[in-house]
């Protein structure tokens, strides 16, 4: 774990609402589609977590990497969304950034110390207006000694 990238930003990513994308987001959550399925539909609450595939197409945009923490040892613990208004809809443009929030340590029961990080990426509009934020927060267990 690299606790230097604490505070580091991304790139900015385009992430355009595309209502196509939408409706198979609520398909694999085997969801109702035809509440989203006029092209002025606000997104699904969660839609956001897909802006990672937006953001890996955009050289520097993913601080996760950054953070370095150890695939085997590590879990996606927690995800956040919080709308500043109502949710965008369909047919908007989001710029999306992220930064790596904070990096902290619990120590657990058995008194070993868990590392955490939180990664928060905003949502702005065309205007610049801040619409939403996500925040993802993971988990590196220790490594197992002999």
């Amino acid at each position: 774990m690299v606790a230097a990238v604490e505070g580091l930003s991304g790139a900015r990513f385009e992430m355009p609402l595309e209502q196509g994308k939408l409706l198979e987001f609520i398909e694999s959550l085997h969801g109702e589609t035809r509440l989203w399925s006029h092209s002025s539909a606000h997104i699904a609450p969660t839609f956001l977590t897909s802006a990672f595939f937006w953001e890996a197409r955009t050289e520097s945009a993913d601080v996760k990497r950054n953070v370095a923490f150890d695939p085997a040892r590590s879990v996606h613990a927690e995800q956040i969304f919080t709308y500043h208004g109502p949710p965008p809809k369909v047919g908007e443009k989001l710029a999306g950034q992220s930064r790596v929030e904070r990096i902290y340590e619990k120590t657990n029961r058995q008194g070993k110390v868990l590392t955490f990080v939180d990664v928060v990426t905003d949502f702005h509009d065309d205007f610049g207006v801040l619409r939403a934020s996500a925040t993802m927060r993971a988990i590196e267990f220790p490594e197992e000694t002999s």
